[in-house]
């Protein structure tokens, strides 16, 4: 899955604002400040994380992600599946210049198989430049530039069919959008 959602990703078209066409319910989701995990948890039983790649990258394979961050020698990439009651729901995919694991934020290379959001929001020094939305095959996507004690890392999230952001709560339970 990792590699064909890797190239999906690619073929995202990003809205610095979120577009006329996003219904309601879906942008509420996409314009989420705090923890998408902790979100996520209040529709299945247990969330658990998929770790798909992890591992350094080097700045040319990052293409126009590259443009985002800092200029760096190197970034940790890390791709993972967000599980739903063991339904993939999200898939995740973070870059984090060397620059920002120097020092306290090195523990971000060594969460495994924990969701980001549980160490991210854990962080005082936490905060978000932005949050970007974006469309690709029906699918919807965010990508936002978080810093840890004022270092970037670049975080996209792409919601997969199952998720519930694609769901609406009714009378005869949960109908798709």
């Amino acid at each position: 899955m990792s590699d064909d959602v890797s190239t999906l990703l690619r073929t995202i078209s990003w809205f610095a604002e979120p577009p006329s066409v996003l219904p309601e319910h879906i942008g509420d989701w996409l314009m989420e400040t705090s923890s998408m995990t902790q979100r996520l948890e209040k529709y299945c039983a247990q969330l658990t994380v998929t770790l798909c790649r992890e591992g350094f990258v080097s700045p040319q394979s990052l293409g126009e992600e590259s443009e985002q961050l800092p200029p760096d020698e190197r970034y940790w990439l890390r791709e993972v599946v967000l599980y739903g009651d063991e339904r993939p729901w999200l898939f995740g995919r973070t870059i984090v210049p060397q620059q920002t694991l120097d020092g306290t934020d090195s523990a971000l290379t060594k969460i495994g198989n924990q969701p980001l959001g549980r160490y991210l929001f854990e962080q005082k020094s936490l905060t978000r430049d932005y949050i970007h939305t974006g469309c690709c095959e029906g699918l919807w996507a965010r990508r936002s530039r978080l810093c840890l004690s004022g270092f970037p890392l670049l975080l996209t999230e792409l919601f997969l069919p199952e998720s519930p952001v694609y769901y609406t709560p009714s009378d005869e339970g949960w109908q798709v959008i």
